[in-house]
């Protein structure tokens, strides 16, 4: 049951004499108890759309529903009704300097209408569900970054809200206290059945969480479902650039010269394809050589999507049967030229859609070795 629903939402700004679409007719559903995430490149409109659930930005036109309740039009107290029901996480945590954890909570708390004899019990109730027990008198400044985003996890929990709207809420965190905050989250999703929509640049962030994502581009949402049929075989330009910049292999330009002659193949696979130990059974029943040059293989969830980048050399009989079988046993098949494979740029091997680091790569001969070669780039 939809708990979420958007309507033809648009929202559109005026600026020195400019008018700016950020939001253009997006139509989107969100399950009760789900988390929800939604991707897209830097000024796609992400944070603008979600921004629309909680109405801190009213549609130009379109409607906002809550459990099939339109609320685009509540103000005064209906609007504070809505917005108690939904928490807000920010990058930047937002806390409140010159006083400590327990009070910026309890700044929740009153602006929830809690009596203010629950406020201790609530507050303690709160720093324990994120592990910060201890740290209810201490001030935000003497935190750890992931420290003070727990805590503003749990101000957004203090009113009991149905759900809960993470902008870009691990960005700023290094790769560890993001793991941590993500199963923080899960676990607030799965025990307290809190509905989650969670902005964000970093494909990591998906797999990981993610029931649903919509994918964004200049406004629109342009695709969206189950996270791994997504992801696995998108249909968009921008998804397809999307899953490129994080599962993309490539060797290095100076090694290419040095290659063995063969045919050069970017393999695409998903689910329990990706377990099956193809490579070196094509290497064994046609009698070919195939080095595996490089490989990137990710889960979402408990299922596989990964690339593997091969070369396979043979006599041309040969050669053309194990093509065939590859081609037959995977979902993605394309034939590179050596230019291509040597291209080792921004658009490859990034968990994030807005930098991407040269990955690793590997050379492993499956003719030589009977195990398939994948490698974590």
């Amino acid at each position: 049951m939809a708990i979420i629903e958007l309507k033809d939402v648009s929202v559109t700004f005026h600026e020195g004499g400019r008018t700016i679409e950020a939001v253009k007719q997006v139509n989107l559903s969100v399950d009760k108890g789900e988390i929800f995430g939604i991707v897209g490149f830097s000024g796609a409109g992400k944070s603008t759309l979600v921004r629309t659930i909680n109405l801190l930005e009213r549609p130009t036109s379109g409607q906002v529903l809550l459990d099939g309740h339109d609320i685009t039009q509540a103000k005064g107290s209906a609007l504070r009704d809505v917005r108690k029901r939904i928490g807000f996480i920010f990058q930047s945590f937002n806390l409140i300097g010159n006083v400590s954890v327990g009070r910026n909570i309890e700044f929740a708390l009153k602006a929830g209408g809690c009596p203010k004899r629950e406020w201790n019990a609530r507050v303690t109730q709160l720093l324990a569900l994120v592990g910060l027990e201890s740290k209810a008198d201490s001030y935000p400044s003497s935190l750890s970054g992931g420290q003070q985003q727990r805590v503003s996890i749990a101000r957004a929990l203090a009113n009991n809200p149905e759900i809960l709207l993470c902008d870009e809420a691990t960005s700023a965190l290094d790769l560890e206290t993001t793991g941590e905050i993500l199963g923080l989250l899960r676990r607030i999703n799965r025990e307290l059945g809190i509905t989650i929509v969670f902005i964000t640049h970093q494909l990591d962030v998906a797999k990981q969480i993610f029931d649903h994502v919509a994918v964004m581009e200049e406004g629109r949402i342009v695709e969206q479902g189950e996270t791994f049929e997504i992801f696995g075989s998108p249909q968009h330009p921008t998804t397809r650039a999307l899953v490129e910049r994080y599962l993309g292999v490539a060797v290095p330009p100076q090694l290419v010269p040095s290659l063995p002659d063969g045919t050069i193949v970017e393999l695409r696979y998903k689910g329990e394809d990706a377990l099956e130990p193809l490579i070196s059974a094509v290497a064994r029943r046609y009698d070919v050589a195939i080095n595996v040059l490089h490989a990137n293989v990710e889960y979402f969830g408990a299922q596989a999507i990964g690339v593997l980048l091969v070369l396979v050399s043979g006599p041309d009989d040969a050669l053309r049967s194990a093509l065939e079988t590859l081609r037959s046993r995977v979902f993605g098949f394309r034939e590179l030229d050596r230019e291509s494979i040597g291209q080792v740029d921004a658009s490859l091997g990034s968990a994030s859609l807005g930098s991407a680091p040269q990955g690793d790569s590997a050379s492993l001969s499956a003719s030589e070795n009977d195990e398939e070669g994948e490698s974590r780039a």
